[in-house]
Formats: C-alpha cells, structure tokens, sequence
C-alpha cells in the first residue's frame, strides 16, 4: 500500500503571495478617483440633501431658503428628515406638523391609506413634511428614514413637479439611514451647514468623507459647498471649506435680530426684511452649484485650522496601568512563569 506524501507550501511562499495580495489592495483604494463631472444638474428636479451637526441651523437655514426660492417662483419641496421633527416648525410659525411616520401607524391601525393632505402642507407656495422617527429608545432612527422614504415612493414621490426638493439630514448620527441620499445617491448634490467651532466641523468633513467613500462604490453625489451660520467672523468655517477644496455658499452672521427672529419663528428669508439679499443670494448659490469632488481632512488637519490652545494639540496622551483599572483592588499578581533550579 502507497501513502501519498503531503506537499507542503513553502512558508516564505505563502507569506509572499500574502504581502503581494495586500499590495494590490493598497494600490487599489489608493487610486486617484474620477472627478466629478462640473456641470450644471439635467434633471429638471434638483434633489438636494443638507447634512449638518445637530442645532447647527439647518432648519432655520432651509425654512428661509425655501421660503426664498419659493418668492422667486421656483415650486419647492421641503422634507424633515430629522427625528426631532423640527424642520417645518419655523416655516410653520412653531407649529408642529404631523409626522409621516406616525400617520402611517395611525391610519394603518384604522385600516385606511395615507393621503398627500395628510402629511403635506404648505406656506407662500413652499411645501413642506415631515418624516419623523421613533421615540427614545423604541427603535432606530435609521430605520425610520428607510421606511419614511419608502411611504414617500408610495404616495408618488418620483411624479411629483418640482423644481427643488430639499432634505434636512443630521449629520452628527452616522447609522444608515441618514446617509441614504449619499449611498443611494438619491440627491444631485450634499450641501454641508456649519460654524467656526471643531464639532460642526468636524461633522462637515465626516460627511465629505462619505461623499469619498460612496465615489470609490461607484457614487455620484458631489458637495456642492457650505453654508456658515452664527459667523463670528473668527474664518475656522471658511478655511475649512478652503482646505477641502468647497465653495462657501452663504455666510449667516451671528446677530441679535436673527436669533430673535429664528426664536420667535418669524420667516427671514423674504425680499420684504433687511436679510432678503442674503437669501435670495444664497438661493442662487444653491440653485448654480455644481457637485464638487471634496478633499477631507485627517484629524490633524482638522485641529489644525484652530488656535492650538483652544483644542488641546499639545496634549500628550499618558497611558493607564494595569494598577490604575483596580484602583483599591490592586494588589500583586502571581507571576505564572515556570522557574527551574540549576542542575
């Protein structure tokens, strides 16, 4: 009887082969990427999602935007897309508006369908919704924008005439749900909201690094630039945008009037306040911006658009022990090691 003698692979081989399989991945995702095509949007519909840390502005930014756009007489589309559901409320003089989410399970326990006029309203030509989401800890936000689009595909969505449909997205959370415009590239284009503090910034460029990532899947969806609010004039917002190569759309000062007005739900953005000009130029931003190809900073480079002691760059991390976990429980370990005697 013959026994078969195994064939042993070489180790050097095998760690070979190794190296060069990880090589070609490097080579591969560090491969310079398409530029976007800089032209203007061909859809008669501009599908345009606005990402922004939490409290930013965006809404306060989008109800007067819209509300511009709409005075010029563009027909518009604004869609909450946040579970605070606080998108339309300024638009609506603080009136809070049905949620699509919640009239869904309304009218489904009725056993009846949603209707348009039951989650749509409207204000001076500039229509407005809400998707809404879970409360605290009764389910995924996420989820809950997934299914608010897809309720939103059954009423019609892709028939609907408009000429701007605008989505306000948080940007600061990071499940899937709420980079569904960049990864299904649903929108044309990303619009970024920030300010001159490190978090909104840091959340802006979180969401061009996701622009990056979608392009090496095969995405379309550019950032068409950024909108500063509460502009302090300190510039960390516009060198930001500088050294990730947007343009910035608009800048919003920080002013008494404007947060008085925003507080009391007073629309702004109307050629009939001191502030008509700087929405209606905002307005045309929007509408004329091209999807650009962002660069996205690392986090050095980040902190590096802020004065040093205001963000801790020289901080030096000091490692914990082992004694500094147990805190009153340390106490020495028995040394596991075997100790022979000479012989």
């Amino acid at each position: 009887m013959s026994v078969k003698t195994p064939v042993l692979e070489a180790p050097n081989l095998k760690v070979a082969t190794v190296e060069n399989h990880h090589a070609r991945l490097r080579d591969e995702a560090n491969a310079p990427l398409d530029e976007i095509p800089v032209s203007e949007p061909t859809k008669k519909t501009q599908i345009i999602a606005i990402y922004g840390k939490g409290g930013i502005g965006k809404s306060f930014t989008l109800a007067n935007l819209s509300h511009m756009m709409a005075e010029q007489g563009k027909r518009v589309l604004l869609i909450g897309c946040d579970p605070k559901s606080d998108t339309t409320s300024l638009l609506f003089g603080g009136k809070a508006c049905p949620t699509i989410i919640e009239t869904s399970t309304q009218k489904k326990l009725a056993g009846e369908e949603v209707a348009i006029g039951d989650v749509c309203f409207k204000r001076n030509g500039v229509f407005a919704m809400e998707l809404g989401g879970p409360e605290v800890g009764r389910g995924c936000g996420g989820r809950g924008i997934i299914h608010g689009f897809e309720l939103l595909e059954k009423l019609g969505f892709h028939d609907w005439d408009f000429d701007y449909v605008l989505l306000d997205f948080l940007g600061d959370v990071v499940c899937g749900g709420f980079g569904l415009p960049i990864a299904r590239d649903m929108a044309q284009k990303v619009i970024v909201v920030g300010s001159n503090d490190l978090q909104s910034l840091y959340v802006a460029n979180n969401v061009c690094s996701a622009v990056q990532y979608f392009r090496k899947l095969g995405g379309n969806v550019g950032v068409a630039g950024m909108v500063i609010n509460k502009d302090d004039g300190t510039g960390q917002a516009h060198a930001f945008a500088d050294s990730v190569d947007i343009p910035v759309l608009a800048s919003i000062p920080q002013d008494d009037d404007l947060r008085r007005k925003s507080a009391s739900y007073e629309i702004v953005g109307s050629a009939q306040t001191q502030w008509g000009d700087l929405f209606a130029e905002l307005a045309t931003n929007v509408a004329g911006a091209p999807p650009m190809h962002p660069t996205p900073l690392d986090q050095d480079g980040l902190l590096a658009l802020f004065d040093g002691k205001d963000t801790g760059a020289d901080f030096v991390l000091e490692p914990a022990t082992d004694a500094d976990m147990r805190g009153k429980n340390a106490k020495p370990k028995k040394s596991l090691e075997v100790v022979y005697d000479n012989v």
